[in-house]
């Protein structure tokens, strides 16, 4: 297929590559175009200057941006995709945004005669690599019909939830979960170090019953050993939290938990760990910790 994809950060960079190496032809749109063209030297595909240009003629237009902003800005921007799109052509947008934006994008896409679909995922940085995402969608079923097998590259698990901005919906409770796991794992380790226990032997007992989660299965060893350069970054976190603590002023839900780990995160920051992996809440305990023994 002729497919766009809008976006090579962490997730995008790989994801793109994934379409590429599946046989399509893909043209690649980055803000920093000397990723673009590092992106085409090694798959293979080819950039373009503008959104716009690149979704020019193409079947599926793909993104993966940071913010809502960022979002308008490729879509409905002066050189935005939405303008140079085909009718019968496909938006998808695995961008973490608000459920507000993507039915925003996707009455403006029925205007104008092409389908949109959602997809915020879900695996991070590996599962992108990987091709192991965690794919949830919103839109029509049509729509999502014809997304789904070109995703399938890096794709663990996809699934339709509902109309546009389901999709979005869906992710926020997945970072709500996430958030008060790697909270509970951080309260947990910090009193096992108090106590004298070590947290690999802990780890090794409990993460065979109920307490067991991939937050535990993959962050144990790093939380444990101080490092946090790698995975999901708290900015991104605190981003995706605010998107979730809104949708719920909005219905009128109480996600006491949800903005209570989000003031801890924003301590993280101010210990220096904007960019640090979201499992850093443990540095936040433990810092709590020594300061309440001095």
């Amino acid at each position: 297929m002729k497919i766009a994809f809008l976006g090579l950060g962490v997730m995008g960079y790989p994801m793109a590559g994934h379409l590429q190496k599946a046989g399509n032809e893909v043209t690649v749109y980055n803000r920093n175009g000397e990723k673009a063209k590092k992106w085409a030297a090694e798959y293979g595909g080819r950039t373009a200057p503008t959104p716009a240009e690149a979704a020019k003629d193409q079947e599926i237009v793909f993104c993966c941006v940071g913010r809502d902003s960022d979002l308008r800005e490729v879509t409905l921007g002066a050189a935005g995709a939405f303008g140079a799109m085909k009718k019968g052509s496909l938006f998808v947008d695995h961008t973490t945004a608000s459920a507000s934006i993507a039915r925003e994008l996707a009455a403006d896409a029925q205007k104008r005669g092409f389908g949109f679909v959602d997809a915020p995922v879900s695996g991070g940085q590996a599962g992108a690599v990987n091709g192991k995402l965690g794919i949830m969608c919103g839109g029509s079923q049509a729509d999502y019909a014809r997304a789904e097998p070109v995703m399938a590259p890096y794709t663990k698990m996809a699934k339709l939830l509902g109309p546009a901005g389901s999709g979005q919906l869906t992710k926020m409770a997945n970072q709500i979960c996430i958030a008060g796991i790697v909270q509970g794992l951080s309260e947990a380790y910090c009193l096992m170090r108090a106590a004298g226990l070590d947290i690999e032997g802990v780890t090794d007992v409990i993460s065979k019953g109920a307490a067991q989660s991939w937050q535990m299965e993959n962050r144990y060893k790093t939380m444990n050993a101080g490092e946090y350069n790698h995975g999901f970054a708290v900015e991104w976190m605190r981003k995706d939290l605010g998107i979730a603590l809104e949708e719920a002023r909005k219905q009128g839900v109480s996600l006491p938990v949800t903005a209570l780990v989000d003031q801890f995160y924003a301590e993280v920051e101010n210990l220096g760990g904007k960019r640090w992996d979201t499992s850093s809440l443990f540095v936040r305990q433990e810092t709590a910790r020594k300061g309440n023994k001095s």
